[in-house]
């Protein structure tokens, strides 16, 4: 088979080709194309493009018959990063190229072949919040104070390495300007049209599947493997078609429907599947709503979250700049490939399931699990909300402390950021003003919002709410909400007050937003802003009074809540493609002007808590654990979140982070968060496993009770530590160690430090009820070994309290059963089976080898010069 026959004109495009994806499938099985649905078309059409002639017909075979017995390569056409997991996987490249000359090997090699933009987004601190005028240049001049190492590492990446763009800070997030700006949706390179596909350190990376791309969230270690231009190697995902059906009801956000979805979803368990979003309901999603719909894709557990093209697509692209050339090749590569979203009538799914969007009414999610549905209307009755009486003090129980309108969740649909805009100018009116202990802030991830804002005279009326712009970045949502007025600090302290947080983000685990945050809710804009009015969760936002109007009548949310007929009229009024001309041509511009080429290699400063060389081409790292007498490190129960093992909020002077960075001379107000540490090993490590809301199963009070807590026992004394303390004194014993869990394992952020640490703190092997997708192959990536109950086995099932030796006996191959040999404290040996969720061939490869970095090293200095 040779793929070049497959090459044809593109009709009405003059002197493009592309590569017929139907008549290849046809080929081989006559009759199929027509029930392969959107996924599978784009997975195809990769292969026939990039997978060898002689291979291509057996991955074929796999995409037609749905068969998941063997691998095939997908080659992503680009890269996208966030400075926190791009910054560490390029300081994971400095690193390799040094190991690599040091073994003889060429460092020249250890270079991006895929078009990657590593975009600044995730420094920015909300330390001003929205109701100080300056708080924008204020949180942008802390950013560079504090972040100048890494900024400087960061310059160095762009001229030290090839196919690397960078956007710097202060320009917005990197979904939002993805989706708005970088991608083309189809691709045209050397005449050959194709889909865009990428791959992203983020897992909200599939927010651009509104736009039809398939752009899957991947760890930092998986992002410099497709970097490096080696294919990322998958077998047929399970492929579930989402049907949409209904009208949403007037005053229903997309945020509302994305927050159903997301807890419909999770309980109709789509873990690790494609889905495609079809139906009727459809034409009722313009694409900022499917956007914050497919924001959500690693809430409700998913790989991607597919939209077809169709009109909507177009539009948007006219809507956002995209020259009108771009815009009409979309739309005749989309209806000649067989990607338009009318070809797909006889399309099949591994299973279909239905959503109503008239069944979908205002709500949030929470606390702290983005996919627990609460409607606004049953707050109270769910028992969150109870009554309240403030008796002098200043904040409220159920206080809330931070308001933030944040996220490319969100922000990404003007007609959620209109809401809010078109709130706040009412309650303005009616006299209504924020609660003092609240504080608010505006974060867009484009700067375009501001642009729309302004000029549709919304922008004032937030700012008057203290809705001001505070950075153009990811900020509460991941954890960077800023420091608290210490006296409002202090008096949750004292008063052990329910503190609370609402946002218009994607997350609010434990411990995410603030140290200070007992727990938080995700919200719509709108929403958002109505609640810094009320200042407390104890309250149902939906029927109490907000305040009273100049003749002494209660002011309710139904007096404030815009019409649909009012958020479109500004919408069509207020947003233009030149305004996104305006904002993204110069920040994309080539002045053609090459900079002087950077050293190949780094000068590490060994003062920096921020930039270090890391250490996994040590002899330790450079090969498979032995496996033997490990000990386990925690024993943790459902819902173990990356958050959990890697936290990304502030540090705090006492954490031990806290106090690495303050032994190596940097200032308490400069400590930042964990997240931005990433790239020194020596803060990082200190970090695993340092979420104060942890609960490790080891460690009990004399009640029976868990603690809640960093904490774990050091065995076999049985002694009680804070868990950096014991992960020190385990490797000076060069003791393996190995981690029992629960559930839904490593779900949330997609950060690879979740699998560095607990490499670095000496873990060998993972034993889980189930594991979340990105975290598993980070995992890998790393040497750790993913191991999983057999269904209906627990750690209950075999009473493990963490006193035990474990061992792992069988031979390693993709997905086989391993023996478990567990020694009690008592000398009784258990033994029992468990599945190796190796699930490649490539995979047990890459572990063999001691994970992606270290093989990635061999091979080169194995290929010569």
């Amino acid at each position: 088979m040779t793929n070049e026959k497959y090459l044809k004109d593109l009709d009405g495009v003059d002197g493009v080709k592309y590569y017929d994806v139907k008549s290849a499938v046809e080929d081989i099985t006559p009759g199929s194309f027509e029930k392969l649905n959107y996924t599978s078309r784009v997975l195809a059409e990769n292969l026939i493009r990039k997978c060898p002639s002689e291979d291509l017909e057996d991955s074929l075979v796999q995409l037609i018959e749905k068969r998941t017995d063997k691998d095939f390569p997908w080659f992503p056409s680009r890269v996208i990063c966030h400075d926190i997991l791009g910054l560490t996987a390029f300081v994971d490249l400095a690193g390799l190229r040094e190991a690599v000359a040091s073994k003889g090997g060429n460092p020249d090699k250890v270079n991006p072949v895929v078009p990657t933009q590593l975009i600044v987004d995730h420094s920015l601190a909300v330390e001003c919040g929205g109701f100080d005028p300056d708080a924008f240049q204020k949180n942008r001049d802390i950013e560079d104070r504090r972040n100048a190492d890494r900024f400087h590492f960061i310059n160095w990446t762009k001229e030290a390495f090839n196919n690397v763009d960078v956007i710097p800070p202060g320009n917005g997030i990197m979904h939002q300007i993805n989706l708005e700006k970088m991608s083309p949706v189809v691709h045209l390179n050397d005449g050959i049209a194709s889909p865009d596909t990428l791959v992203g350190t983020d897992s909200h990376t599939p927010h651009v599947d509104a736009l039809g791309v398939i752009a899957v969230g991947v760890g930092g270690l998986e992002a410099e493997n497709v970097m490096l231009g080696n294919p990322s190697y998958m077998r047929v995902p399970e492929i579930i078609g989402v049907e949409i059906v209904g009208e949403r009801k007037p005053g229903i956000t997309a945020t509302d429907i994305a927050l159903s979805m997301t807890s419909f979803l999770r309980e109709n368990n789509v873990i690790s599947a494609y889905l495609e979003f079809f139906g009727e309901g459809i034409k009722y999603l313009n694409l900022g709503d499917r956007a914050t719909i497919a924001n959500m894709t690693p809430e409700y557990g998913a790989s991607a979250g597919m939209f077809a093209i169709d009109e909507q697509t177009i539009s948007y692209l006219r809507v956002t700049g995209r020259e009108e050339k771009q815009c009409q090749l979309v739309e005749a590569y989309a209806k000649a490939n067989g990607l338009w979203a009318d070809q797909f009538e006889n399309a099949t799914y591994a299973r279909t399931i239905q959503f109503d969007l008239s069944k979908v009414t205002r709500s949030l999610a929470g606390p702290s699990k983005p996919h627990k549905l609460v409607p606004t209307s049953t707050l109270k009755e769910e028992g969150i909300v109870k009554e309240w009486t403030q008796e002098g003090d200043l904040i409220p129980d159920g206080g809330i402390l931070i308001a933030a309108i944040t996220s490319c969740t969100n922000t990404s649909n003007p007609r959620n950021v209109i809401a809010a805009g078109l709130l706040a100018k009412k309650a303005n009116e009616l006299g209504l003003t924020r609660k003092p202990w609240v504080k608010s802030s505006l974060a867009p991830g484009s700067k375009v919002i501001e642009v729309y804002l302004k000029e549709a005279g919304l922008l004032p009326e937030m700012e008057k709410l203290g809705f001001g712009v505070v950075g153009f970045a990811c900020t509460t949502c991941n954890g960077m909400s800023g420091a608290l007025d210490p006296k409002i600090q202090q008096e949750v302290i004292d008063r052990d007050i329910y503190s609370t947080a609402v946002l218009s983000g994607n997350r609010n685990f434990d411990g995410r937003i603030h140290p200070y945050v007992k727990e938080a809710f995700l919200a719509s804009p709108a929403l958002v802003v109505a609640y810094a009015l009320a200042g407390t969760v104890r309250f149902d936002i939906e029927n109490d009074s907000l305040g009273k109007d100049k003749d002494g009548n209660d002011i309710k949310l139904a007096d404030l809540w815009p019409s649909d007929a009012e958020i479109d009229a500004i919408e069509k009024e207020f947003v233009r493609p030149e305004m996104y001309n305006a904002i993204y041509e110069p920040m994309f511009a080539r002045d053609g002007i090459k900079g002087v080429k950077a050293e190949p290699f780094y000068k590490w400063n060994p003062n920096s808590t921020y930039i270090q060389k890391p250490p996994y081409w040590e002899d330790e790292y450079m090969q498979m654990p032995a496996l033997k007498g490990m000990r386990p490190l925690g024993v943790f129960p459902d819902n173990i979140t990356t958050d959990h093992l890697s936290p990304s909020n502030a540090i705090l002077p006492d954490s031990a982070s806290g106090e690495y960075c303050i032994s190596k001379g940097l200032p308490i107000p400069d400590l930042n968060s964990y997240a931005t540490h990433r790239g020194d090993h020596n803060t990082a490590s200190r970090a695993t496993l340092a979420n104060p809301k942890l609960f490790n199963e080891m460690v009990k009070d004399e009640n029976g009770n868990v603690k809640q807590g960093s904490l774990t026992k050091i065995m076999p004394e049985g002694t009680e530590s804070r868990m950096w303390e014991a992960i020190e004194t385990y490797n000076n014993r060069k003791q393996p160690l190995i981690i029992i869990a629960g559930t839904n394992y490593g779900q949330g952020s997609s950060r690879d430090w979740a699998a560095k640490g607990v490499r670095l703190a000496g873990v060998e092997v993972l034993i889980a009820e189930s594991i979340e997708r990105i975290h598993r192959t980070n995992l890998v990536g790393m040497g750790v070994l993913p191991l999983q109950f057999k269904d209906g086995e627990t750690r209950f099932t075999y009473d493990i309290d963490g006193s035990e030796v474990f061992d792992i006996e069988g031979e390693i191959t993709p997905r086989c059963d391993l023996t478990v040999v567990m020694t009690r404290a008592n000398g009784e040996v258990v033994k029992f089976d468990v599945l190796c969720r190796l699930d490649t061939s490539a995979e047990v490869d890459v572990y063999k080898n001691g994970g992606i970095l270290q093989k990635f090293a061999k091979d080169v200095v194995a290929s010569g010069n």
